[in-house]
């Protein structure tokens, strides 16, 4: 195999011409470049350069060496710019797991923020619910994940991973407008007992929260249909097919139905995001710095909206 310190020394004896001036540049001795060149020439062997009393030519195969030594030259010229940008966090790959909730505003806000600061990252999103999320996590296919979990479906934390929590999310109940409650502006679950509820899917335990609270205040929700897609579930509810219950993050379009708060101590979502202890990606740092402040314009906003 080749060595790629005796393909510099020849590159520099094809760009400076002598042996004395490849020397001066490489900050070595005369005779340590004869001797990087001869060993050269042994393990190849060819002849490299033709030696004359006052000159020192390249061969013919001494030229095509040095060509080929210009691009390898290049090539780890380019692979250390990458690796310093890599490890100052200019530049590199940042994947990251998000729930779908996440992506109508908290994500893209720091989103936003992160690409004109950091343009040279490519960024790998991947969507998914936090128990789906967590194992690609630990097994490394991603670096963050934005998270959220229930106080009524606690998940089970892992020790390999980090989960720092950024602030509550109100559950907020979704009625049509002309129903009986449509003039509240705070309801208790109680009060929806009978109703008809347009459900979502439940996550990592199958028993979904709207399930779990009702059972809490004595009552089995009657159920019409099921969707994750807090969208549907709104345009179901406009259309009067039901009652929802609807974290903050998921109300992008209330129109055509009123939105209640909940008196429930137990019913919000605690938003934050989960991460590698291990994890050493240079850009990772950054992008939580950035997902941390757009986490406190969003809490504010909530805040100012449903306090």
């Amino acid at each position: 195999m080749l060595n790629s310190a005796r393909l510099l020394v020849l590159l520099e004896i094809a760009r400076r011409g002598t042996i004395v001036a490849a020397a001066q540049a490489l900050h070595l001795s005369p005779s340590a470049i004869s001797h990087q060149l001869a060993r050269l020439e042994q393990e190849l062997g060819v002849a490299l350069v033709e030696r004359a009393p006052q000159s020192l030519r390249l061969t013919p195969a001494g030229e095509r060496l040095a060509e080929h030594a210009q691009a390898i030259a290049d090539l780890m010229a380019v692979a250390q710019d990458d690796l310093r940008a890599h490890s100052e966090g200019t530049a590199g790959v940042l994947r990251l797991g998000f729930f779908a909730s996440a992506g109508l505003d908290l994500l893209p806000r720091a989103l936003a923020a992160f690409a004109v600061r950091h343009p040279q990252v490519e960024l790998e999103l991947i969507m998914g619910q936090p128990h789906e999320l967590i194992p690609d996590l630990e097994a490394g296919r991603l670096d963050a994940a934005v998270v959220f979990e229930h106080p009524l479906d606690p998940w089970c934390r892992q020790a390999a991973v980090d989960v720092q929590m950024y602030f509550d999310e109100p559950q907020l109940v979704v009625v049509p407008l002309r129903h009986r409650l449509g003039r509240r502006s705070l309801v208790r679950l109680a009060e929806l007992e009978g109703e008809s509820w347009i459900g979502t899917h439940g996550g990592s335990t199958g028993e979904p929260v709207l399930e779990r609270a009702c059972a809490a205040e004595g009552f089995r929700p009657r159920v019409r249909c099921r969707s994750d897609h807090y969208q549907v579930t709104i345009n179901l509810a406009r259309a009067g097919m039901g009652v929802a219950l609807i974290p903050a993050l998921g109300v992008a379009d209330s129109s055509g139905v009123h939105v209640c708060r909940l008196d429930h101590p137990r019913l919000h979502r605690r938003i934050g995001v989960a991460t590698r202890a291990t994890n050493r990606n240079p850009v990772l740092r950054a992008f939580l710095v950035e997902l941390r402040a757009a986490a406190g314009e969003v809490r504010s906003l909530l805040e100012l909206q449903w306090s």
